[in-house]
C-alpha cells in the first residue's frame, strides 16, 4: 500500500528551489527538495546536452539519471501542466534508448509522441524543463523544428508504424548513403488500438528489414483500454510474453517481451539485443503509467491509504502501488475527470495535468458544455434503448465523467482511440434504428473524414456528432480546431448547427437526437459545434452580449426583416432562391432550425456572428451605436450548412454593408458563401447590393497562441472590425 505521505522520494534529495517554486511545493505537500534547479551543474540532468552524455555515462548512473528526470517532470507538471503520467511512465525506456541507439541516425518515431518530454530532455531541451522562463519553448509533442531528434509532428496517433515503415523503406532502398541506421518506432499509451497501428503492423511483416517496433504497455488509454485485443495482452503479461495467441506473431512478426519496463538496466539489455537486427521486430515493454506520482490518496471514494513509510522499490522514485492489474480499470478508478488527482497505474486523471495555478477554477467548454449534454440524455436511457454514446477515448476532457459512464451502463461505449471506427459504428447504430451521439474534439474527427463522407452521410445515417474545441483557441499545432467548419459543413447531408447559448444547445441536441419516426427529426445526420470560450464567458456574464443581455426570442426572427427583393426591381424573389436552405432541411419539421435569429433589426450595417464570434457581433454593434449613432442589425445564423435567403434578401433594402465574423479558417469557410450569394444574386439596381466584409482565421497552423492574440491577429476585435466597417463609409 502507499502510504498518505509518500512522495517517491527521500531526504537526501537536495535540489535547490525558487520561492515561487517553493509556495508551489508547498501547496502540495511537495517537499521543496524535489524541484531541481535549472543551474546546478552537480546535478546529472542539467549537463545532458545530447544523447552522446547519455552514452558517457557510467552504467550505475543511469538510475540516478532516471531519478532526476523523475523529479523534473514532477515539478513541471504542477509548475506547468501537461501529459505527465504517461512520461513517468517512459523514464526509463527513453533512457535505454538513447543509451542504445544512436539518434539521428537511428530515427526514434514516438506515438503518441506527448510520450517525449523525457526525449526532449535528452536532446538538448532540458532546460525547457528546468527552467519555468523557459517552459513554452518546446511543444507537448515531438516537432522537427525544435530539433533534428525530432522525426515528425504528432499530436495524434498509430502512425508511428506506419512511417517507421517508410524511413526503413527509404534506407533499404538507398543504402548505406541514405544516412539512416535502426529504425524504431515508439508506440502506446492506447495507441495501439488505432487501425491505423494495424495496418502498419501488416505493412511491417510484409517489408522486411530492420524496424524494431517497441510497444509500451502501461494498460490504459486516455481512459480504461478497451477492445478485445486487451485480453491476450494481458495474457502475454502474465506469462512473460510466452502466452498465445500472440497478436504480434500473428502478424508474422518477430516478439520479445520485458516484465521490468521501469528498470533501466533490462530496457538496456532488451534494446542492445535487438540493435541492428535484420527483421521486423515487437519489443514489449510492461510500464507503470504515472510512476513517481506522489502516494497520497485525496479523493473520498479511495480508502487504500495507510499512514505507514512506504518502501521504495527502485532508486529512480517508483514506489509500490495496489492500483494495478485490475479486470475493469475504469470501473475501479474513482478519479473523476482527465485532469483531477492523477496517481500511478490504471489512473485515468494521469493523462493530463493541468497546473497548480487552475486548481478551483470553473469548468472549461468543453467540461461545462459535455457535462450538461450528458445530463440532457441520461433521463432518455430507460425509455430509448437505442441511445448511446460513444466517445473514441476521450471521455473525461470532454465532461463524460466517471460517474455518468457508470449510470448509463450499455448506453456508453468507449472504443479507443478510433475515430473512423467510432464514426462507422456510430453508421451501424443509426441503420439499425438506434440514436447515436459520438463526441470527441474538433481535431480526432479529422481522422474519420472518409466515414463522414461514405458510411454517415451518403447513407444518410441519423448520427449526431457532438464536435468539441472547435474554431479558434490555443490549442498547439495538432488540436487547432479552426479547420472544423471548412470539414463538416461542405459534406453533403450534414446539417452543422451552431449554436451560441445552453438553450440552443441543448435544443439543437434535443432536434438531432429526436427518436427516428419523430415528425421534427432531421432526416440526416447532424453536427454540433459545442460552444467555446467566448459563449461560456458571456453566459457567466450577461453584459459581453450589450445587445440582447442574453435575452433572446423562442424563435428565429427571419420575419422581423420585410422580404422585399422581387423579379420586378432586377432581383431574384426568395421564394426561388430557398432551395438553398431545403436541400438540408428536407422536411418543414426541420426548416426553423435551420432559420436564421435576427436579434436586433437595424439598418446600414448587418453582422452576422456565427457561433464563437457572435458575442462579437454584439460587441462590435453597440460601438458602433456609442461611437457613431450606427443601429445595426445583428444576426445569429445559428448553423453553417445553409443560407438563410429570406434573411439574406431582406438586407438588401437599407443596408450597405454585410459583415461576417467566424472564429475559423475564413478560406473555404462560411462567410465566403454569404459573399458568394450576394455576387451570384446581383441585381440592377446597384444600391440593393450591399458589400461584404468577412473577418476570420488566416489559412495556417497555430502553435499555443493565445485566443487573445489569435483575434488580434485575425482581426476579429471590436476595434478592428470597427474600423474596417467605418472605413469603408
Amino acid at each position: 500500500m502507499r502510504s498518505a505521505s509518500g512522495n517517491g522520494f527521500d531526504s537526501s534529495d537536495s535540489f535547490a528551489v525558487s520561492g515561487a517554486a517553493e509556495r508551489t511545493a508547498r501547496l502540495h505537500d511537495i517537499p521543496p527538495s524535489i524541484t531541481p534547479s535549472h543551474g546546478d551543474d552537480s546535478h546529472l540532468l542539467s549537463r545532458i546536452a545530447s544523447p552522446a552524455d547519455v552514452k558517457a555515462l557510467a552504467p550505475n548512473e543511469l538510475a540516478e539519471l532516471c531519478r532526476e528526470i523523475r523529479t523534473t517532470l514532477l515539478a513541471y507538471g504542477h509548475q506547468h501542466g501537461g501529459h505527465i503520467g504517461s512520461n513517468l511512465g517512459m523514464v526509463e525506456a527513453t533512457v535505454a534508448l538513447h543509451r542504445v541507439f544512436d539518434s539521428p541516425r537511428d530515427r526514434i518515431v514516438f506515438d503518441v509522441s506527448h510520450q517525449s518530454y523525457v526525449h526532449k530532455m535528452l536532446t538538448g531541451r532540458a532546460a525547457a524543463y528546468l527552467d519555468p522562463d523557459r517552459f513554452s519553448e518546446v511543444t507537448g509533442f515531438t516537432n522537427p523544428d525544435e530539433s533534428k531528434h525530432d522525426q515528425f509532428v504528432l499530436g495524434h496517433t498509430g502512425t508511428s508504424i506506419s512511417l517507421a515503415c517508410g524511413l526503413a523503406k527509404t534506407r533499404d532502398m538507398e543504402g548505406p548513403n541514405s544516412g539512416i541506421g535502426n529504425v524504431i518506432a515508439v508506440i502506446g499509451d492506447g495507441s495501439l488500438s488505432s487501425g491505423v497501428a494495424f495496418e502498419g503492423l501488416n505493412n511491417a511483416a510484409e517489408q522486411g528489414g530492420n524496424l524494431i517496433i517497441v510497444f509500451n504497455d502501461n494498460e490504459m488509454s486516455i481512459a480504461g483500454d478497451f477492445g478485445g485485443m486487451y485480453g491476450p495482452l494481458a495474457r502475454l503479461r502474465a506469462s512473460g510474453g510466452t502466452a498465445q495467441p500472440n497478436l504480434f506473431n500473428a502478424f508474422g512478426l518477430d516478439y520479445r517481451y520485458v516484465e521490468a519496463g521501469n528498470d533501466v538496466s533490462a530496457l538496456v539489455a532488451a534494446f542492445e539485443e535487438v540493435r541492428d537486427i535484420d527483421h521486423p521486430v515487437v519489443v514489449h515493454i510492461h510500464t507503470l503509467k504515472g510512476a513517481g506520482y506522489d502516494g497520497e490518496e485525496t479523493h473520498a471514494d479511495r480508502q487504500t491509504a495507510s499512514a505507514s513509510p512506504v518502501s521504495f522499490d527502485s532508486p529512480t522514485g517508483v514506489h509500490p502501488t495496489d492500483n494495478v492489474n485490475h479486470s475493469e480499470p475504469w470501473h475501479s478508478d474513482h478519479c473523476n475527470l482527465s485532469d483531477h488527482e492523477p496517481h500511478e497505474g490504471q489512473c485515468e486523471a494521469s493523462h493530463w495535468q493541468n497546473p497548480d495555478a487552475a486548481i478551483g477554477k470553473p469548468d472549461d467548454p468543453r467540461k461545462h458544455y459535455g457535462k450538461m449534454a450528458m445530463a440532457a440524455l441520461e433521463p432518455r436511457f430507460a425509455a430509448e434503448p437505442g441511445l448511446v454514446v460513444i466517445s473514441p477515448a476521450t471521455p473525461g476532457s470532454n465532461g463524460i465523467t466517471h460517474e455518468f459512464r457508470e449510470r448509463a451502463g450499455a448506453h456508453y461505449v468507449d472504443t479507443g482511440i478510433t475515430e473512423s471506427h467510432a464514426v462507422a459504428y456510430a453508421a451501424g447504430i443509426a441503420r439499425a434504428g438506434g440514436t447515436p451521439v459520438v463526441a470527441t474534439t474538433a481535431s480526432f474527427f479529422q481522422r474519420a473524414y472518409d466515414q463522414f463522407f461514405q458510411e454517415m452521410s451518403l447513407n444518410r445515417s441519423r448520427v449526431t456528432v457532438l464536435d468539441f474545441l472547435g474554431g479558434l483557441s490555443g490549442s498547439d499545432n495538432t488540436h487547432s480546431g479552426a479547420y472544423d467548419v471548412t470539414m463538416f459543413s461542405n459534406i453533403p447531408g450534414v446539417t452543422m448547427l451552431v449554436p451560441t447559448s445552453a438553450r440552443d444547445y441543448l435544443a439543437d441536441l434535443a432536434w438531432a437526437t429526436a427518436p427516428a419516426g419523430s415528425a421534427d427529426a432531421p432526416a440526416g445526420p447532424a453536427v454540433i459545434r459545442v460552444p467555446g470560450e467566448a459563449i461560456l464567458a458571456a453566459e457567466r456574464d450577461a453584459t459581453l452580449l450589450p445587445v440582447t443581455g442574453g435575452q433572446i426570442a423562442d424563435r428565429p426572427q427571419s420575419a422581423s426583416l420585410p422580404a422585399s427583393a422581387s423579379s420586378a426591381s432586377g432581383g431574384i424573389s426568395a421564394a426561388t432562391v430557398r432551395g438553398t436552405v431545403s436541400v438540408t432541411a428536407q422536411h418543414a419539421g426541420a426548416r426553423h432550425m435551420l432559420d436564421w435569429r435576427v436579434n436586433q433589426t437595424g439598418s446600414q450595417v448587418a453582422i452576422i456572428g456565427l457561433g464563437n464570434a457572435y458575442p462579437l457581433a454584439e460587441q462590435t454593434a453597440a460601438a458602433l451605436s456609442d461611437d457613431y449613432g450606427i443601429t445595426a442589425t445583428v444576426i445569429d445564423p445559428r448553423q453553417c450548412t445553409s443560407l438563410d435567403s429570406d434573411v439574406l434578401e431582406s438586407l438588401r433594402d437599407g443596408h450597405q454593408q454585410v459583415i461576417t465574423l467566424e472564429d475559423g479558417q475564413l478560406e473555404g469557410g462560411w462567410g465566403e458563401k454569404v459573399t458568394a450569394y450576394y455576387a451570384n444574386h446581383h441585381v440592377s439596381d446597384g444600391s440593393r447590393n450591399p458589400r461584404v466584409l468577412n473577418f476570420g482565421a488566416a489559412k495556417e497552423f497555430t502553435d499555443r497562441v493565445s485566443l487573445g492574440e489569435l483575434n488580434e491577429r485575425y482581426g476579429l476585435t471590436v476595434e478592428q472590425v470597427t474600423e474596417a466597417i467605418t472605413r469603408c463609409f
